[in-house]
């Protein structure tokens, strides 16, 4: 039986529709089978909470008196820098910006206690931000300087505007070396100390539709406490890797862009992270209902930990150096177990798990938008275009450096 975008809104419309998150639709389909949990359930939630990098803002922060034209100019908020190659008072500010005099990496491993993406979650909570701007002065904005505060009440438009979240399954990560290194799958302990991974599984969006057969651009969704859509793909969208019988990519794949109103969001879903001798970043709740049109669909969506995959890598050479290799093959499952079994040097080790990404919230995530759904104030919206594919050609390119001649 075939249901379609436009009846399950009506059902919803109505208060007669099934909701489910994506825990519950799994316990279902074992309990009564995927035919019947098909015709049964009309919506299952999904969420994820981690830190995903390629996150910002941009704002209209509103005219001065007398005018100021930012553009090529410089702008700080907070001391973290901002950027402002558009027009006059259009700013942008990304999850990753430090302040000039963080010391970095100088003295390893760096701390990194603020940036961009802190600036962003004390925008959001509604604290003032100081903003100190200098433009190089024109006959229509002759203004070369500006020290103020801003507060997201005020200004104009205040965007959240992702270019890359919602990984479609990712790496785990690990360290073969002898020494401890600091990356973005956090710190890791020498020689098999320890695995980290980032990613809800289960409850993760892109792989309870892992062709993205509903999920596509333009499709409403919980973005940072609020409403938001998909804007594109995601930069790195990778559809064309090896996938497992279920659909499962077994590599990091999908990725989304996404965007929404920053002043309906909440603090309490945009948080700065600061990682130990990396940088900092967002922390971000996302959910995406999953429209049940059909059996394929409802499979999909009762997909369980047991049945997803991912990469063993080591973060010590082979993923800064760029080297194929995988160390094996771990479900979630076994990552969230708190311990899995790798190879090494002198046989197989027991090695302990950690995640980046909160599973507690994602679930959190999938039941206020289950919740949202039930209420009828949000609707699901039919993809205006959908997301490159596995059918397509398209691939995540490395760069190709060429020599700079005169």
């Amino acid at each position: 039986m075939m249901k379609t975008i436009t009846e399950i809104n009506e059902k919803l419309k109505n208060g007669e529709a099934v909701i489910l998150n994506a825990e519950e639709m799994i316990d279902l389909v074992e309990k009564e089978g995927i035919k019947k949990a098909a015709q049964k359930v009309d919506v299952v939630t999904t969420g994820t909470f981690g830190p995903m990098c390629s996150s910002g803002i941009y704002i209209n922060i509103g005219h001065s008196k007398p005018r100021i034209k930012l553009s090529a100019g410089e702008c700080f908020l907070n001391d973290v820098p901002a950027y402002t190659g558009y027009a006059a008072v259009d700013i942008s500010l990304g999850a990753t910006a430090l302040p000039p005099d963080d010391p970095r990496n100088k003295y390893h491993p760096g701390r990194f206690i603020y940036g961009g993406g802190h600036v962003i979650e004390e925008f959001v909570k509604g604290k003032d931000i100081k903003l100190v701007a200098k433009g190089y002065g024109t006959d229509c904005y002759p203004r070369k300087k500006l020290e103020t505060f801003i507060n997201i009440k005020d200004v104009n438009e205040a965007v959240l505007f992702n270019i890359r979240n919602c990984y479609q399954n990712y790496n785990c990560g690990v360290n073969l070396s002898d020494k401890t290194i600091y990356t973005y799958m956090g710190v890791l302990k020498p020689n098999l100390g320890n695995a980290t991974y980032c990613s809800a599984g289960q409850l993760s969006p892109l792989l309870k539709d892992p062709y993205y057969r509903t999920i596509g651009i333009g499709t409403k969704i919980f973005l940072g406490g609020g409403v938001g859509f998909i804007a594109w793909q995601g930069t790195q969208h990778n559809p064309t890797v090896k996938r497992k019988h279920n659909g499962i990519p077994q590599a990091p794949a999908g990725t989304i862009a996404v965007i929404g109103d920053l002043k309906q969001m909440s603090h309490k879903w945009l948080r700065g992270t600061s990682m130990l001798g990396y940088g900092v970043t967002l922390t971000i709740g996302i959910g995406i209902p999953i429209p049940v049109l059909d059996e394929e669909i409802a499979k999909f969506t009762a997909i369980k930990d047991t049945e997803i995959f991912t990469q063993v890598v080591d973060y010590s050479k082979n993923y800064p150096e760029v080297l194929a290799g995988s160390l094996g093959e771990v479900n979630y499952a076994q990552l969230k177990s708190g311990e899995i079994e790798l190879q090494g040097k002198t046989g197989l080790v027991k090695v302990p798990t950690a995640s980046l990404s909160s599973y507690y919230k994602a679930v959190e995530i999938a039941n206020i938008l289950k919740e949202w759904l039930k209420e009828g104030r949000f609707l699901l919206t039919e993809p205006v275009e959908k997301l490159p594919g596995s059918e397509t050609e398209l691939t995540c390119k490395l760069l190709k450096e060429r020599i700079l001649t005169e």
